[in-house]
Order: structure tokens, then sequence, then C-alpha cells
């Protein structure tokens, strides 16, 4: 046993053994993988050779395919003989798109229609590949299947039938890491597979030239086409910028702009200056409307005014002087007063012509303001209608340099591939011809027997795991606890060439030190020891049962147990084969009350083991041991003996 912290142990028959086993063990080794390869061995050994005779039958009836090969050099541009700015390729260099499509041009059916063309049909060779082989001929004889038909073919099917064997034995191989590509032709005959291997590097090179020259041909065309169009576009685009400067008799939009634009700003600065003067008369004029004759700020720095104010001055001090002497009705004092009052009505003239002249200057500027107004609005619609037009006229004027530069740059293209169409190289350049080979490619009997080999281990190895997977006997004893619910006692080895009876007889044998460790196992598997009375049962016919019957009592007995076996499988009774005994009385005529219990026991050689065997066979032994006479016999006999232990019929 493994070292656990705890075991359950159960007894368990599992076809002619009896397992013990630490519950809790669950681990599946790789000794045990082994153990189902050598149980299926003789299923791997015939899958093995089953599979390798085929693989060498195959190999030896397949027709030797010799291989040509022949290398090309595909680069991803020609060398230019000639550069010609434009003339460069589009695509860029690390396009590795451009080499898997060349593979594939090398695949196509278009280059295998020109390799067949140029093929003699009538060579012998194609008739040695259009044949079948001696794998096809062997199929045909055991299925009866002919696949060449009788009926005269057309030269359509023949050149059709050549295209196929083309392009079935092309096989392009690219060297990584390189421009180099490898063109591989399978075929019968060598010296054929040579010449297709170099006709197809051939005619790609052919094909690849034609497609360049093609190619420049057709953007001739094409650029022609393009040249004549964008050309009448020009034209149209200069016509309409010509009758629209007419129309608008434009002649230098842009000097005519930035004079325009200087006249606006000279007019501008004009009128915001006439706005300014405008409010300040309009300010001094809104002043002088309130003010007196003494008050008004005209008057106080007007020469004239300042001498009829000096004047009147020295009047009004005259006068009061002498209004202390005179009195006012006096003539001297009269005309004193009078030629103040002549002084004042001037001074109020004085300032009725201020006033006007405020007036007038008011309106001089406020006229000088409105007339520039007038002429800076003009002037905005004006340089609005220019920049108008100018849109207008730079529109048409741009579409004219578009033209012209499209114009230009197709005929530069147009120009270089005139010139460089002629002169480029190509780029697909053969570096070894193809050979005749010496020997045939395939098939490879080595390698094909070492697939074989590895095939037929693989599918035998398979088929040793699917039987095993798809047999549904228990097998081991974690089996019996997970699926029938029911812990595992110990392991009883299988016997061969040794019957039970022998074997036990050695004390030393490990048949009976197993059966020892079941008895001991059985002792320790309730509290109150092992159960007096033992049923031994198994899931069905020719497992041990009765051997583990009869070896069990005998182990029993010899630790001083009194033991009574009974036989009560009344179906295929054996023990009294195992005993030696007489079978004509037996349990069935206790059963049926014919005898005593008594007279069913008999003694055997085995000291304190009391044997009753099962007697004649009834027809109905399910009733007979489930009626109330077997409970009374295992009654007494567990008044009597020690120990009981029944071989019971399998479940």
């Amino acid at each position: 046993f493994k070292q656990k912290t705890a075991y359950e142990i159960r007894l368990s028959l599992v076809g002619s053994e009896m397992c013990i086993r630490d519950r809790g063990e669950k681990e599946f080794e790789f000794l045990q993988y082994w153990q189902v390869i050598v149980k299926h061995k003789w299923t791997v050994i015939a899958a093995f050779t089953i599979v390798v005779l085929t693989g060498l039958m195959v190999t030896l009836l397949t027709t030797p395919m010799f291989r040509a090969t022949s290398t090309l050099q595909i680069d991803r541009q020609a060398m230019r003989v000639v550069n010609m700015p434009g003339g460069d390729s589009l695509e860029a260099p690390t396009d590795f798109e451009f080499y898997e499509t060349q593979f594939q041009l090398l695949r196509s059916r278009t280059l295998a229609e020109k390799v067949a063309a140029s093929l003699d049909p009538e060579d012998p060779a194609f008739a040695m590949m259009s044949a079948p082989s001696p794998w096809q001929k062997f199929q045909q004889l055991i299925f009866g299947v002919d696949k060449k038909g009788a009926q005269p073919v057309s030269p359509e099917d023949l050149r059709g039938q050549l295209v196929g064997l083309v392009r079935g034995g092309l096989w392009v191989e690219p060297i990584i890491k390189s421009r180099l590509v490898k063109i591989n032709f399978d075929s019968p005959d060598p010296a054929l597979s040579a010449k297709i291997a170099n006709a197809i590097a051939e005619g790609f090179i052919e094909s690849n030239m034609e497609r360049r020259i093609d190619n420049s041909s057709y953007a001739k065309e094409f650029l022609e086409d393009r040249l004549e169009q964008v050309k009448l576009k020009l034209q149209d685009s200069e016509s309409a910028l010509a009758n629209f400067a007419q129309e608008e008799r434009i002649v230098n939009i842009d000097d005519r702009q930035s004079l325009l634009t200087n006249d606006l700003a000279s007019l501008n600065a004009a009128l915001t200056e006439a706005k300014q003067e405008r409010i300040d008369v309009e300010s001094r004029m809104r002043q002088t409307q309130g003010a007196g004759i003494y008050s008004h700020p005209q008057m106080l720095a007007n020469p004239g005014v300042q001498a009829l104010r000096s004047t009147r001055g020295k009047l009004e001090a005259d006068y009061q002087e002498k209004l202390v002497t005179f009195k006012p009705n006096l003539p001297l004092m009269l005309q004193i007063k009078s030629q103040m009052e002549e002084i004042d009505k001037q001074l109020e003239a004085e300032v009725q012509l201020i006033k006007a002249s405020m007036v007038a200057t008011f309106q001089s500027a406020k006229d000088k303001e409105g007339m520039l107004q007038t002429q800076v609005d003009l002037l905005v619609n004006d340089v609005l209608a220019l920049q108008g037009r100018s849109t207008s006229f730079t529109v048409l004027e741009r579409e004219v340099e578009t033209n012209r530069q499209l114009y230009d740059a197709l005929l530069q293209r147009y120009k270089a591939i005139g010139i460089t169409s002629n002169v480029d190289a190509n780029n697909v350049s053969v570096v070894d011809s193809a050979l005749a080979p010496g020997g045939p490619f395939s098939p490879n009997l080595f390698r094909n027997l070492l697939l074989a080999a590895f095939a037929g281990m693989a599918l035998g190895v398979f088929l040793a795991f699917l039987f095993e997977f798809l047999d549904d006997t228990l097998k081991r004893p974690d089996e019996i606890e997970k699926h029938l619910g029911i812990g595992v006692l110990g392991v009883i080895p299988r016997l061969d060439g040794v019957t039970p009876q022998d074997a036990a007889l050695d004390p030393r044998s490990a048949f009976s030190e197993a059966y020892r460790s079941v008895r001991t196992s059985l002792q320790f598997s309730t509290e109150d020891g092992v159960p007096r009375c033992l049923l031994i049962t198994s899931p069905s016919a020719s497992e041990g049962k009765s051997t583990t019957a009869y070896t069990l009592a005998c182990n029993f007995a010899q630790l001083g147990r009194r033991v009574l076996l009974i036989d009560a499988d009344l179906r295929n009774p054996s023990l009294h084969h195992l005993l030696g005994g007489d079978n004509s009385i037996g349990l069935s005529n206790y059963l049926a009350g014919s005898i005593k219990p008594a007279a069913a026991i008999r003694p055997t050689r085995t000291l304190r083991l009391t044997f009753i065997s099962a007697g004649p066979l009834p027809p109905n032994p399910a009733e007979l041991l489930a009626g109330p006479k077997m409970m009374s016999l295992l009654g007494l006999a567990g008044e009597k003996f020690d120990q009981v232990i029944i071989d019971g019929p399998p479940i």
C-alpha cells in the first residue's frame, strides 16, 4: 500500500481477480499506457505490418518519375539602359505580392498551353505519361474499373491532355531569401522532363516580354488619347479666360485692384478727418447757441469786441463817477448812457455775426463729410465689383494653369515611354538550364518505408487505445468505486497453468498471501471485526467466486475458527469439485424440506472447516433461497459456527 493518512478498504471481484488499492490513489502512470499497448500488442503489430506492406507494395508498383530542374532569376524591376524622369515604376520595390504573382503566372494555364503547343503530341514519352501506372493497373484489376476508354481522341482533347500533363508535372519551388525560383518537372522520361522544364522557362521569358511590350503599347495609346483630351480642355480654358478679360475690360487685374485699394484707403482717411472736423464745429456751435454778449467764447477772443467792451467799460466808469455829482436825466448823463446803449447794440450784432459764421462753418463741414462718404461708398462698390470679377478671373486662370501642368506632365511621360519602351532589359533570366536527370526522383523506397512504419505504428497505437476506450469492462479498482460505489479490498493474481488448490497449498505463494491480506482486511472492516456471515458473489460466472469462498474459508479455519462453507449457487455449483465430495444431498434438499440440517453438513479434509454442498439443481432456486428455511439455517449456523461463508450465485 502507498502511504496515506487514511484508508478505506472494501472487497470486490473484477473478472477473475480481486483488487486491493487505496481509494484516494487515482494517478495514471506511464506504465499503464505501456500495459494498454502490451494488452493489444497483436492489434499494433497487425496494423504496423499491414501499413508497411501496403507502403512497400505501392512504392514498388509506382512508375519511376524523373525530375529535371531549371533555375530562373526574377528581378523586381528590369535594368534600365536609359533612366528617364517619370519613367520609373510606380510600384514599391518591397511589394512582396509581385513574386507571388510571378509564381502563379508560372503555374498558369496560358503558359502551359504555350508550352504544349511547342511539343510533339506523337512523342512516345507522352504515351508513357498517359499510360496507367502498375498501381493503377492493380486497382483496375482489383476493382474492375478501366479508366481508359476505347473511343478515339480528337486533336482538341489530345491538346487538352498535353496541357494537363504539363501542369500536372510542374512544381514551382521558390528559393527562400533570394530572387531565384526553381522550375521542376516530373515525368517518366528524363529527356522529356529536361525538355519541358526548359520550355517552361523560355515560354515564361517570352510571355513576360510580350506583356511588357503590350503594356508599353497600351500605355502609349492611352497617353495619346489623354493628351488629345487635355489639349482640347487647355484650349477651351484659355479661350474662356481671354473672353472674360475682354468682356470685363481687364488688362491687369492685380494693378487695378491695388490702385482701387489705395484710393479707398486715402478717402477713408479723409472721411475720418472730415467727420472729426464736423464734430468739432458742431460742438463749438452748440456752445455759442446759449451764450450772451459778454460770455460768448468767440467774443472773448475777438479784438473788435474787446475794444468795444473796453470803451463801454470806460463809459460805465465815467457814468458811475458822474452819477455821484449829476442827476441821471441831465443831458450829459443821458449822452453817456446813449453811448453805452449804442455799444451794447454793436456787441449784440457782433455776437449774431459770430453765431451765423459758426452755423455756416458747421454746414460746410457737414457737406464735406457727406461728399466724402458718397465717394467712399462708390469706391467700395467698385472694389467689391472688381473682387467679384477677379474671383471668376482667378478661377479661369487657375483652370488654365492646371490644364497646362497636366498637359506638360502627360507629354513628358509620353516622350519617356517612347524612348524607354524599346531599350528596357527583361527582368527574367535563366540561371541554370535543365539537364536530363541520371536517376529517378520518386518513388523513394527508404523514405516511403520510413513513413509507412511511422504511420503503421501510430495507427496501431491509436487502435489499441481506441479498443481500450471502447472496452466498457471494469479494469481498475478506481473504476469499481466510481461506477459501482463499492470499496476495494485487495488484488488476487491471475493463475496461469496452476489450479487454485495447488496455489493455495503453497503458503508462500502470491496467491496465498493475497487471500491472507483479504482475510486481514475483512477482520478490520467493522468495529466488531469480520462479520459472522459472509456472502461471496461476482458480477458474472467463472470469475473465481467459488475459489474465493473456499480459500477464505480455509484461511479463517487456519485461525482456529469453526467455519461453515455453504454452496448456495443452485444453478451452477462447483464447491463439491474443489472439496472432492458428493453433491447428491445438500442445501436444495434441506430447503425443499426433505432432510434436516445435520444431514446436509459434512466434514472436509481441512481442520475446523465444515461444508454444505448445493445438492440437486432445483427448478426454482430463487424461491428456495428467499424462503424461511434459509434464514433458519443461517440463524442456526450462527450459533454453532464462528464463521459462515456462503458461495452465492453471480449477480
